[in-house]
């Protein structure tokens, strides 16, 4: 069979697909990054080291290197306790009020990065209703009490744990209760049972969270540089502040290079201890887990407790945005809200006027036009890979998946400065190239996750059904269009709405690409969370933050919840008619 695909010739429209998919890969993945690094070791046709010493002679740039990687250890732990705990809470011991409290843990999956910061800033900084409200009580506090490393690892570890509440709690729902049953019934104590039956069947899903979370600490962006302050800077804020200079600018990519080469040294290292670990799922039939009762009154206590005080730091910043978007900019300034105080004047105004609305009309088409390229481009290469029928089709796999390895700083740099820089009249005079520019970066970002989810619904697919096809006569494209995508159709249109949902709010590509007549929603708020900012904009900040949450629970619905088995529903309604009509 292989030596009969591999002899049938390639059509001309398949050949000029592929030509144009590896240049897009090469010109927009491979090139800027080789050419960002040919930028900083390579001046005036020569191999220079010049840019080692201005890292590792700036002590800005060490102490930020440093920070990255404490950040990231520290939340290796307080991330993996807090989401655990979020999970075991709301999936796996039996707490009051429980669904409430899912919701208020979810709210990560909604209400992230620059966003999120600045909803934790406007309630525990300086100018905070709670900071107000402790003053006072204590008018002795220093009301900048909440910067630097403290402030950072606090808002991380509360929003970075939407892994567990998507992958823990899948994995807990997939517990099998015949074993757990079975261990009470040889005397095993709840404690016994949880660490000795429960953990070795989560093992793989924590490792992979904590490699995620990893990362994640590694490239921190929003939180060190709205409540990390001056003596707590990563490496990803640093970036930013080294390229705003022509002299900085080669120590700016260089960073980039040295997170990006880190994580790339960081997978292989956890990829490799993982292959070796001994991870034994003890399940062999399944049955659907039950949740369990704490018996220590104590603990039972202690669990509820615990479970609403993390359900307040959850919710009190939502609280606290959505009261304050209905509120005056005289009560948003004094943070004293009274009957008074509300108002529809700054819902009005973003209805009502261009410029409040722009930077949505932005966002929606940036990530909505990256959604749909990036999905389009996987689905093409899986097609590629799954049909391979050259040793150069696997070209298209490591091409989707090779942004996975890069930061989003290292991606925009590339592209900055390749088709920026070094064609100005593109970057800095045309418009146009300049919006294709973001556009590029926004899609380049989204690749990996898009290939790898559709690869996993292209390759699921039942063979026979393109068989059958292709013995009806139908040719490559139709069946594709005909057969193929209407049946992984809601994994492409999960695929389309998660990316538009990750992408709403982009600050880390967006400051560096972005075009100052479109400012996208993410500058926009993180401009307005500064403390030199007027008041009106923190105002419509606000304003901003609760229509963006809803915009993302709505493709949340959509994307992951009873919204695409909805659409599923629909999807067989409409087959099983085509089938019925023939």
């Amino acid at each position: 069979m292989k030596n009969t695909a591999k002899s049938k010739p390639v059509s001309i429209r398949t050949l000029t697909v592929k030509i144009v998919i590896a240049w897009a890969i090469v010109a927009f993945v491979l090139f800027p990054n080789v050419s960002l690094l040919g930028s900083v070791f390579y001046k005036n046709g020569q191999f220079s080291t010049e840019v080692f010493g201005k890292v590792f002679g700036s002590a800005r740039a060490m102490k930020s290197l440093k920070n990255s990687f404490i950040l990231a250890f520290t939340l290796v732990v307080t991330v993996n306790v807090v989401g655990t705990l979020s999970v075991l809470l709301t999936e796996y011991w039996d707490i009051k009020g429980a669904k409430i409290l899912r919701l208020a843990y979810m709210s990560s999956l909604i209400y992230g990065g620059v966003v999120l910061v600045s909803g934790y800033k406007y309630v525990y900084g300086a100018n905070g209703l709670l900071t107000k409200m402790l003053l006072k009580l204590f008018p002795a506090m220093n009301p900048g009490w909440f910067v630097g490393y403290g402030a950072v690892v606090f808002v991380m570890t509360f929003s970075c744990t939407q892994n567990h509440m998507m992958f823990l709690k899948n994995a807990i729902h997939g517990l099998d209760y015949h074993t757990i049953e079975a261990a009470k019934n040889m005397g095993a104590s709840g404690a016994a049972i949880f660490f000795q039956v429960v953990m070795p069947v989560l093992k793989p899903t924590f490792f992979a969270i904590t490699i995620l979370t990893f990362l994640t600490g590694l490239g921190a962006m929003s939180a060190p540089l709205i409540v990390g302050g001056d003596n707590f800077q990563t490496i990803n804020p640093m970036i930013i502040t080294f390229s705003k200079s022509s002299y900085s600018r080669e120590v700016a990519a260089f960073l980039a290079v040295l997170l990006g080469l880190a994580t790339i040294l960081l997978l292989a290292v956890f990829s490799r201890i993982e292959k070796g670990g001994n991870y034994i799922s003890v399940s062999k039939t399944k049955a659907k887990l039950k949740k369990q009762k704490i018996d220590n009154p104590v603990f039972n206590i202690l669990a509820h407790i615990i479970a609403y005080f993390m359900f307040a730091i959850y919710v009190i910043p939502i609280i606290l945005v959505v009261l304050y978007s209905f509120c005056d900019s005289l009560s948003i300034k004094t943070g004293e809200i009274t009957p008074g105080s509300f108002t529809l004047a700054n819902y009005r105004k973003l209805f009502t006027s261009i410029d409040a609305v722009k930077p949505y009309l932005v966002s929606i088409v940036y990530s909505l036009a990256a959604a749909v390229l990036a999905v389009t481009a996987a689905v093409i290469c899986a097609r590629f890979v799954k049909a391979a029928k050259h040793k150069f089709d696997i070209f298209f796999e490591w091409g989707m998946l090779i942004p996975w390895l890069l930061p989003s700083t290292l991606i925009a740099l590339g592209l900055m400065t390749t088709y920026g820089e070094r064609h100005a009249i593109i970057f800095n005079y045309v418009m146009v190239g300049t919006v294709v520019l973001m556009l590029v970066g926004y899609t380049v970002v989204k690749l990996p996750f898009s290939y790898r989810m559709v690869k996993a619904a292209l390759f699921s697919l039942d063979s026979d059904l393109e068989e059958a096809a292709k013995c009806m006569g139908a040719g490559t494209l139709y069946t594709m269009i005909k057969v193929i995508i209407p049946v992984i159709f809601p994994a492409i249109m999960s695929v389309i709405i998660l990316n538009f949902n990750g992408m709403l709010s982009d600050y880390d590509l967006s400051v560096f690409l972005y075009h100052p007549l479109f400012q996208p929603l993410g500058i926009v708020i993180k401009a307005a969370s500064d403390e030199s900012a007027a008041i009106d904009a923190k105002a419509m900040s606000f304003v901003y933050t609760v229509v963006l949450m809803v915009l993302s629970s709505i493709a949340l619905y959509f994307g992951q919840g009873s919204g695409m088995a909805r659409i599923r529903q629909w999807k067989q309604r409409r087959l099983e008619k085509r089938i019925a009509g023939n």
